[in-house]
């Protein structure tokens, strides 16, 4: 776990970024309902969290660098026996002193009389809009008051710089402690998988496999990542399928994006097997293409090289397979730069990780890919997905979608390939599949 060590070191680090004069609000996200009187299960804001390890809802950090009252203050829900007989405990105001490190604590349902008070005489306001609507509202409206009082003598904040600038160029560079946690998230995500090959027969429903994956995630005291994505033959052309809910078919391949989730880490793995055990010709020749591109571009995820250095190693790879099994026809330079892959292949090679699934950080600085450093983590998933009534392509192609994805870490030296523990190669999955 993330300790509050951590926590209190993050933002420490984000108050010397944002210097003296300065005020960061931070809120957390919303309850939200699923249907009538039942909320969807409660998650914390990535942002806030990071910089608190609080998970209740209902709650703001506010951090003021230089602050002789104490710099980090947290608005929370106070105690409340009667709720907490319903739903559990609370930390209440107190908790947040004493177990989260806040210098002191508030009742959120005081932050209109407060907070514009703290506000007040600091130049910068750290504050990303847009991404609260509602709580947007509220700090336009704590604006408009200071301003309201500038008759007597107060001075509203000349500036408003979006706080993910700094808070989530901080997020992209994990440490240690991140490292570990995203290292146990990809280890139950591997053993999910495994379960997941194990367990596969023809005649099975998408959703009973998926149920496997959420036993080892939970037996783990894990949640899913994300929804997971469990598409059998035809489904397993279409890049976000969650319904997962159709009937797996003898012959087909089995598609299972599925990461799980520790201490508000990601983890995020594809992996692709034939249904009944064993990969047809054409399902082995095109899974080795796939899995070909994967390898040369994990060996591109090197310190010093750029974001986008594994996918024109995947672009080169898979172009060449395709050209090789006769679904491309030409010249290889000629298919590469005409992006003729795209048909099959249509998303990047790629995406940060971290506490979100497609985790925070510029791809791109100064108009320049950016440069991969030790502590940046990343997917590595090149795939090919071939629809039935592909023009052009033999019907032995059809309804053959194939992804295989990894995460990886950037280290000084070779990649260290955190979800290596699942099997992907043709022998490893015929293997295990058959010993099930």
């Amino acid at each position: 776990m993330i300790t509050q060590t951590e926590f209190s070191r993050r933002r420490k680090q984000l108050m010397r970024l944002m210097g003296k004069d300065s005020i960061a609000i931070v809120p957390t996200t919303p309850e939200l309902v699923r249907n009538r009187d039942v909320e969807f299960p409660y998650r914390a804001d990535s942002d806030f969290y990071y910089l608190t390890g609080f998970s209740e809802p209902e709650a703001v950090a506010v951090l003021i660098p230089g602050r002789s009252h104490g710099e980090f203050l947290l608005f929370c829900r106070e105690r409340d026996p009667s709720m907490e007989t319903w739903v559990g405990p609370r930390a209440g105001t107190e908790g947040a002193v004493d177990d989260y490190g806040a210098d002191d604590a508030f009742p959120i349902t005081d932050i209109d009389d407060i907070l514009p008070g703290l506000m007040e005489d600091r130049e910068q306001v750290f504050y990303t809009m847009g991404a609260r609507p509602e709580f947007d509202k509220s700090v336009m409206e704590w604006v408009r008051r200071i301003r309201e009082g500038n008759r007597r003598g107060a001075r509203t904040p000349d500036k408003f710089i979006a706080l993910e600038h700094l808070l989530h160029d901080m997020r992209l560079y994990k440490n240690r402690a991140e490292v570990r946690a995203m290292r146990k998230a990809a280890k139950v995500a591997c053993s999910g998988h495994i379960r997941a090959m194990q367990a596969c027969r023809p005649g099975m429903y998408e959703y009973e496999i998926e149920a496997e994956l959420l036993h080892e995630f939970r037996r783990a005291g894990m949640v899913p990542a994300y929804p997971s994505i469990v598409g059998g033959g035809e489904n397993g052309c279409i890049l976000h399928y969650t319904r997962n809910s159709d009937r797996l078919e003898d012959g087909e391949l089995l598609l299972i994006d599925a990461g799980a989730e520790y201490d508000c880490y990601a983890s995020d793995i594809t992996r692709t097997f034939p249904v009944n055990g064993s990969f047809s010709a054409a399902q082995k020749d095109l899974y080795d293409v796939v899995l070909a591109a994967q390898k040369a571009a994990i060996r591109q995820v090197r310190a010093g090289n750029h974001w986008n250095a594994p996918h024109v190693a995947a672009v080169r790879t898979l172009t060449r397979g395709l050209l090789k099994l006769g679904i491309l026809k030409g010249r290889l330079a000629d298919l590469i730069r005409k992006d003729a892959y795209r048909r099959f292949y249509m998303h990047r090679t790629g995406h940060w990780l971290g506490m979100d699934v497609h985790d925070v950080g510029d791809y791109k600085v100064g108009g320049e890919w950016r440069v991969l450093e030790p502590g940046m983590v990343l997917t590595v998933e090149p795939g090919l997905y071939i629809p039935a009534g592909s023009r052009g392509v033999a019907k032995k192609w059809w309804n053959i979608g194939i992804r295989i994805e990894d995460d990886v870490l950037v280290t000084r030296d070779a990649p260290e390939v955190l979800t290596e523990a699942a099997p992907k190669t043709v022998a490893e999955i015929e293997a295990l599949m058959a010993a099930a």
